[in-house]
């Protein structure tokens, strides 16, 4: 494959900070570069926001600072209070390597991140985008984090497709003109901001852009579609609810659900049109979507004081356990059973 390594105009950087200053976004953790709560703030955001939209994280990070004050407290908060303060956010495999990868620069970086790309992706929960990410924000080095948001500005400026460009290669050709103005962390915010606000997949603010003289995708009238969308898997289950006179309802650890795995589900099957099963009630069929994955499920229950050995009684309204919101969701329609 060929790629195109295209040059950058040395104003463009300077364009973007300068739409930054006057239009970026008031977020709780955007704090000052010398705050004493920047590498904290930062490293739980990053991970909130990973595939989580921007809206959805902010109330959950307010929530979460309050009860977890610094990255000191982090890294001595248990696992099982990290998930209930998680509870909601969904793909919580993120919340235990927030809190493994606390543990680790607070007892063995002496709470400080890796300076070194290769030293920060040796972190649970960090890959490429967000260790660059990181090492801009809290150092100011000269990076950008290739999120969808950046490749796309990048893209539409070359008017080329993001898969016939080398966007790394772009990045270092061009690095001298991207960072000359020494606000680095500014810059890599900006770059993601841009893309969010006008620079969108879809409707992108052209006419109004501030580097359109910039943007050979202006230019051309023309409407790239990009390559990257993503695919949707669509899967159908059976869910099979125990519920008794106490609202309870019986949960085991999942491992049917390679997304969900050693939660607490009620009994899950793949559906198969053989299927019968004469012994339960037929409840509803709903769909969930989870990422990319469109769930058909129907759902199922019986009333009984006896359950499997494998299962453990639950309250539909109250528990100290984790539930997660795949669970939540099948709590709420039973709920119209009592």
């Amino acid at each position: 494959m060929i790629f195109f390594i295209m040059h950058i105009k040395a104003n463009l950087s300077k364009k973007i900070i300068t739409w930054y200053d006057n239009n970026k976004r008031s977020l709780p953790w955007r704090v000052s570069f010398n705050s004493p709560f920047k590498l904290y703030y930062r490293l739980l955001s990053e991970f909130m926001l990973q595939q989580t939209q921007v809206k959805t994280v902010i109330p959950y990070f307010n929530r979460f600072v309050k009860k977890v004050k610094n990255l000191n407290k982090l890294s001595t908060t248990s696992e099982r209070k990290i998930l209930k303060l998680w509870e909601g956010l969904g793909y919580y495999r993120r919340a235990k390597n927030l809190s493994r990868t606390a543990k680790i620069i607070v007892n063995e970086k002496n709470s400080k991140l890796p300076k070194k790309l290769i030293e920060i992706k040796k972190l649970p929960g960090i890959g490429e985008y967000t260790g660059n990410i990181l090492l801009a924000l809290v150092y100011n080095q000269p990076r950008l984090g290739l999120d969808g948001n950046v490749k796309r500005v990048l893209s539409r400026i070359f008017n080329k497709k993001e898969k016939k460009l080398d966007f790394e290669s772009i990045i270092k050709k061009n690095k001298n003109k991207l960072f000359y103005l020494k606000r680095n962390s500014d810059l890599a915010e900006a770059m993601m901001e841009f893309g969010s606000l006008i620079c969108k997949p879809k409707d992108p603010l052209c006419t109004s852009c501030p580097v359109k003289t910039n943007c050979k995708f202006y230019k051309s009238g023309n409407f790239i579609k990009l390559n990257n969308k993503m695919k949707i898997y669509k899967k159908s289950y059976n869910i099979f609810c125990y519920l008794n006179k106490k609202k309870q309802i019986g949960l085991r650890k999942n491992n049917d659900l390679s997304f969900l795995k050693e939660y607490n589900l009620p009994i899950i099957k793949e559906k198969s049109n053989k299927d019968k099963f004469k012994t339960w009630n037929f409840l509803c069929n709903y769909k969930n979507f989870i990422s990319n994955k469109k769930l058909n499920i129907n759902l199922y229950y019986k009333f009984s004081n006896k359950i499997p050995k494998e299962l453990n009684w639950y309250s539909l309204y109250s528990n100290k356990e984790f539930i997660p919101t795949f669970t939540k969701k099948i709590f709420r329609q039973v709920e119209n059973l009592y």
